[in-house]
């Protein structure tokens, strides 16, 4: 889905089982300034990945956790990647993580909104970054914003390998 949308994350229904970590109330917002940065994928990577263990989605509990934490990081690679493609590098990395979604913003100062490129052809280099983001994330989009724009995406949380079965 690519639309302009609000920058709130969803309210998406809270699912029995999902890992809380030591996330407060709420959530908890992390951002990484990205300006003028070298090794630019791989910081916003690592970064990512301190916040899935932080927050308890990494080392998954089961192999749909772990297989969930491993696309957030591929999401996140896949943003930060077109931003320095296509709109000059991304200033900044944001990662609001809560009990129900994980939700990715890289800003750039780039003008164009990115699209998927069509005719995707699977088998020729590039242009399957966009494709890959629809598949994996829940929802995404671009807000305009002063001086460039937000390209962003949401992730359900992993259900834990805990979930109560029915009627229990």
């Amino acid at each position: 889905m690519n639309a302009l949308r609000p920058q709130e994350p969803s309210s998406t229904p809270l699912r029995l089982g999902v890992p809380a970590g030591g996330l407060p109330p709420g959530g908890q917002i992390r951002r990484l300034g990205l300006a003028g940065t070298s090794g630019t994928v791989g910081r916003a990577r690592a970064f990512a990945r301190e916040a899935l263990e932080d927050w308890q989605w990494l080392p998954g509990q089961t192999e749909e956790q772990t297989a969930v934490a491993e696309d957030v990081l591929l999401l996140v690679s896949e943003l930060v990647t077109n931003a320095c493609l296509h709109a000059g590098g991304p200033t900044e990395l944001a990662l609001h993580g809560t009990a129900r979604t994980l939700r990715v913003e890289v800003s750039d100062a780039g003008e164009g909104a990115p699209v998927p490129r069509v005719p995707h052809e699977p088998g020729r280099p590039g242009g399957h970054g966009l494709h890959i983001v629809e598949r994996l994330a829940s929802a995404w989009g671009t807000v305009r914003q002063d001086g460039g724009k937000t390209v962003w995406l949401e992730v359900p949380a992993p259900l834990s390998a805990t979930v109560p079965a029915p009627g229990r």
